[in-house]
């Protein structure tokens, strides 16, 4: 139980420190590219697919509109639009009805209709007088042990209770009586259940529809509104079967109401659905019965589509299901990022720089499964909760064109909160997808089918079927066309193997729109300012830059690819050495394409000089390869760099802009102290310099200054490397102090912030042991730059290289015993590159997992000090009596452990 207690909290960690966090949204994280809404019947927009809520809200609500306002724009002869109705019935106050019936109104609507509206539709506007009166207290009295489903309304706790019963019913049934417009004394009949239907008086509900409603067979938008509360009291009274058939009538006849009524519906079990379809006398009826079915056990919908091509291959719901089962699709095939090992290949370079392409389906199997922390959490919870396994290979051969975003069995279990799995049945299921889809078009008369099935292929990489079939489509539906539109470019940009300057040209000329910036939309009234928390949604250009991406990745354009999602100041964030050289040498590319120049140059933002950029990455680099002499070259070219380019929240602007550094602050290239040259007095990265280091004694070296920037300090480590070829006490100190900083400015050091473009030593991903042998861990293209943080590794050999000089030349046996502790530092930290290499690959669902953890680490605990205790050995044996010993015992709490 411990165990599961642990994993637990770990995956409670991975949901608040991750790309897959508790802010994450699912339905944030796909392209869209086959659009959903394009159903013709949008009173069904709900029930498309969704996995951040319950139902579908990705549209505006005028997309659906309420059959209530539509009666009533009818009932005043179409003398107000839709919005003006909607207005008057639901947003107007009844302060402003009562002086309309007064003959005096103040509201400029009411006024705008003239002095004739009340008297020509009093019977109305005294209904909606009444109405609103009602309307605050139209709420069932919330009994939690009773009634717990129902809604409790937060703020002034009104409900139907707080009327008199008598007097109201009273009320009504008078009015009822008096109405002559039979819609208005539906109306009345309406409020008569609801009312009863609110205070428990469920009989009595139920009595008032077949007294008031019934009986004047009118089936339009009041008639739904009674039944829907007539469906309420006989839940309320136990009487299931015949609610879920009147829910499942609202339901079907309601345009606004379908998402209220399925909730109300108890689809629970197979009885239920049999009662209903037994009911079903029209095959409107059973189709709308299948699709329940259907949406509520979404595991393989197909069998409950082929009962409903049966019956109406033109039904509307049925294409609302095949779009489901499309964007189902869709979100495994095309995610828009791609979690992967270590073992995929794609593109290698060769020592002569060149790109060997390979098909991503043509992977070597490793010799030994390798299994990430994530995997092995992914893989306990499977097996834990009998999850399917993962089958993402891909057996065979593939064209060396294939598209690597689209066909991708190097990808990973990745622990979502969807877990898409892309495997065997996910495959299997596109194709019986695209059966029944193919034989649909042939009998259905709708274009969608075509659309749907061009899509299809599109999803398998068959882009020329695709696109014959989109050739072929006539129809004259605006949102069919634009699809259509869309996916013929998308086939055109995916199926294009390489892209050269000329289809850059081609891209600028006929697809620019995808590509070029829009222009800021002004929203409408009905839209907010809410905030964001997911970014934008995934958008079909989003789509086509990664393929692009992909596309310059493979073809060795590492620059290109990187500068389609990311900017050039994103390089700060991993400034990895090849790519900054590719990007830099896009940069400087003369004579670039107009694709080039005005789509991909773009991201080329404000990083102040440029140049100086790229000098400050390429010096800092070479200071951690303890080239000091080429660092220094690029370092001469770097002195107007103004700083590491980022933003921060400007309070009198009221925007992001760029950071400005305070004086004195550590920039990225100035204001570096001496004591990068000390050592450590504890490992504390939060303290302050002064609590962290020591000083060494520099008086010999008046050339390190107490504050220098990165060209003072190259110069300086250059005049102690020369001065540590002697062999006197100088010459001891200065090969100490070069190993100092190169052990300060690795992972481990305090300063590690210095060579790695970054301000402070504050922990993240930049001061990770990584575990990749490879030279660029990315393997598809550079999406998500900022978040995925590849550093050359630290060689620590340079340090211990240095510190081994001065222990060779120095007759001091307590300077001989801090530079041995600077060397077992050193030490340690190629041990831990060690072990980050050979993670445990126990499996965690492993019964014996303690057992065989343990022996691991044992293991561990043997090669460490066999292997990487060379110095603190030494120093045990040899120099345990000094001063500088006996001190570190009480600062260090390894060397204490060790010295045990």
């Amino acid at each position: 139980m411990k165990k599961y207690l642990l994993s637990l909290a770990v995956v409670s960690l991975f949901y608040t420190e991750s790309g897959a966090c508790a802010w994450s949204d699912p339905d944030y994280e796909y392209f869209n590219l086959f659009t959903q809404s394009i159903i013709k019947d949008k009173s069904y927009l709900p029930f498309l697919h969704s996995y951040s809520t319950r139902f579908y809200t990705d549209f505006k609500p005028s997309m659906v509109p309420d059959e209530n306002i539509e009666s009533w724009k009818r009932y005043f002869n179409n003398q107000l639009n839709y919005a003006q109705t909607e207005y008057l019935v639901n947003k107007m106050s009844i302060n402003d009805l009562n002086a309309l019936k007064k003959g005096s109104p103040t509201n400029q609507l009411l006024i705008t209709l003239g002095p004739g509206f009340y008297p020509k539709y009093r019977e109305g506007i005294d209904y909606l007088i009444e109405a609103k009166y009602l309307e605050p207290y139209m709420k069932i009295n919330y009994i939690e042990s009773a009634d717990s489903f129902y809604y409790r309304e937060p703020g002034t706790g009104k409900n139907a209770t707080n009327l008199d019963y008598n007097k109201t019913i009273a009320a009504l049934t008078s009015l009822y009586n008096a109405a002559k417009n039979p819609e208005i004394k539906q109306r009345y009949g309406y409020q008569l259940v609801r009312f009863n239907h609110y205070t428990r008086n469920y009989d009595a509900a139920i009595k008032a529809f077949k007294t008031y409603v019934e009986p004047l067979r009118l089936k339009d938008a009041p008639y739904i509104m009674a039944l829907d509360q007539l469906a309420g009291a006989q839940r309320g009274l136990g009487m299931n079967s015949e609610a879920n058939w009147n829910f499942f009538q609202v339901f079907r006849d309601s345009k606004s109401r379908k998402e209220s009524a399925f909730v109300s519906m108890k689809l629970s079990d197979t009885a239920s659905f049999n009662n209903i379809l037994k009911r079903a006398s029209t095959d409107e009826d059973k189709n709308m019965a299948y699709f329940l079915l259907g949406y509520e056990d979404f595991n393989n919908p197909i069998p409950v589509m082929e009962k409903m091509f049966e019956i109406n291959p033109d039904s509307e719901i049925l294409k609302v299901m095949a779009v489901r089962s499309i964007n189902e699709l869709e979100r495994s095939y095309l995610p828009i990022y791609y979690y992967t090992d270590n073992n995929g290949t794609v593109t290698e370079k060769t020592n002569a720089g060149n790109n060997k392409e390979k098909s991503i389906t043509e992977t070597t199997k490793p010799e030994k499964e390798e299994l990430s922390f994530w995997q092995k959490i992914v893989r306990f919870f499977k097996n834990l909760f009998g999850s399917k396994k993962d089958k993402s290979s891909t057996d065979g051969k593939a064209d060396q064109n294939d598209d690597e975003l689209l066909n991708n069995p190097d990808r990973i279990p990745v622990f979502t909160k969807n877990n898409y799995w892309y495997d065997d049945k996910t495959k299997d299921f596109l194709d019986d997808l695209e059966k029944f889809t193919s034989k649909t078009k042939e009998k259905s008369k709708d274009e969608y089918w075509q659309i749907a099935d061009a899509y299809l292929k599109f999803l398998k990489k068959d882009y020329k079927a695709s696109t014959e079939i989109l050739e072929n489509i006539k129809t004259s539906n605006p949102e069919y066309l634009e699809e259509i539109k869309r996916m013929k470019v998308l086939n055109d940009i995916v199926s294009q193997p390489k892209i050269d300057a000329d289809y850059e040209d081609h891209l600028m000329k006929d697809y620019s729109e995808y590509f070029a910036e829009k222009p800021e939309v002004k929203k409408d009234s009905t839209e907010t300012d809410e905030y964001n928390y997911y970014g934008e949604v995934p958008s079909t250009a989003d789509f086509l830059k990664d393929v692009l991406a992909n596309r310059y990745f493979l073809q060795g354009e590492d620059g290109k690819s990187f500068l389609m999602n990311n900017k050039l100041s994103d390089l700060q964030y991993s400034p990895n050495s090849s790519l900054v050289k590719s990007v830099e040498d896009f940069y400087r590319k003369p004579n670039k394409t107009q694709f080039e120049q005005q789509i991909i140059a773009k991201n080329i933002d404000e990083v102040g000089n440029i140049d100086a950029f790229f000098a400050v990455i390429y010096g800092d680099r070479a200071m951690r390869q303890a080239d000091f002499e080429k660092a220094k070259s690029f370092y001469t070219k770097a002195q107007n760099f103004s700083g590491i380019p980022r933003t921060e929240w400007n309070y009198e602007e009221k925007k992001i802009t760029p950071m400005k550094y305070q004086p004195g602050a550590y920039d990225g290239f100035s204001n570096i102290s001496d004591l990068v040259f000390g050592h450590n007095v504890w490992v504390s990265y939060q303290s302050s310099p002064e609590e962290s280091m020591k000083r060494e004694d520099y008086s010999a070296f008046p050339f390190i200054k107490p504050t220098m920037n990165k060209l003072e300090l190259a110069d300086a480590l250059i005049r102690l490397k020369k001065i540590g070829t002697g062999k006197d006490e100088k010459s001891t100190t200065a090969n100490q102090l070069i190993g100092n900083v190169l052990y300060n400015t690795s992972i481990l050091g305090y300063y590690r912030q210095f060579f790695v473009m970054d301000l402070d030593n504050s922990n993240g991903g930049k001061y990770y042991f990584d575990t990749s042998e490879r030279a660029n861990p990315y393997k598809y293209y550079y999406k998500g730059f900022p978040d995925r943080i590849y550093i050359e590794p630290d060689n620590y050999d340079l340090a211990i290289n240095y510190y081994k000089r001065a222990l060779n030349a120095s007759t001091n046996k307590e300077q001989k015993a801090r530079i041995l502790f600077q060397m077992a530092s050193a030490e340690q930290g190629k041990y831990y590159q060690y072990e980050a290499k050979h993670p445990s690959t126990v499996d965690y669902s492993d019964p014996k997992w303690s057992e065989k953890s343990d022996a691991y680490q044992k293991q561990l605990d043997q090669i460490k000090n066999q292997k990487y205790r060379t110095y603190f050995a030494l120093l045990r044996s040899q120099y345990s009596d000094t001063e500088t010993a006996k001190n570190l015992l009480g600062s260090c709490t390894y060397f204490s452990y060790f010295m045990k």
